[in-house]
């Protein structure tokens, strides 16, 4: 069987030609590891939390833009927001997303840096996998491992410390 070219993929290719064009290679370092991370992450999260395969596809998606403009713009602030409008618009331009798919992954871009607040399902499975990527991309640095969503994330992976 050959290799199909999926959504996942497309969405890849915008990405990597976005990240290229990164002039700092700290930051697109940076940006590589994190976006496909966290989206792999999210792919992961659903898929063990019993979702389905489109589910853990519109995860990753979610995943690999949820900080589209703090890579590609420099921006901290609001930038969960502004990632999420971005996203809609990259998606919309690729035609290959529905209208309610695009509003799922925008809605738990737009709400991924409020931690602390519980959301949809869909909306917890991206918060998870942004604090999962940040905890085993250093798994001996104390910050992410103290946090309260890491820890329940741990539990809930039946990871061992």
């Amino acid at each position: 069987m050959e290799r199909q070219y999926t959504r996942i993929d497309a969405v890849r290719n915008v990405l990597d030609n976005d990240i290229k064009a990164i002039k700092d290679e700290e930051v697109k370092r940076c940006a590589y590891v994190h976006l496909y991370g966290v989206g792999q992450a999210a792919a992961f999260i659903a898929m063990k939390r019993g979702y389905d395969r489109v589910a853990a596809e519109l995860a990753e998606v979610a995943g690999m833009l949820h900080d589209y403009t703090k890579y590609m713009y420099d921006k901290e602030e609001s930038h969960a927001e502004e990632s999420a409008l971005c996203a809609k618009n990259i998606l919309m331009k690729m035609e290959m997303f529905s209208e309610d798919e695009i509003e799922l992954i925008c809605r738990a871009i737009g709400c991924h840096s409020n931690k602390k607040q519980e959301d949809t399902y869909f909306d917890e499975i991206l918060k998870d996998a942004d604090e999962m990527q940040h905890y085993f991309r250093n798994p001996m640095e104390e910050y992410y491992l103290q946090k309260e969503r890491t820890q329940k994330l741990i539990s809930e992976l039946g990871v061992r410390l």
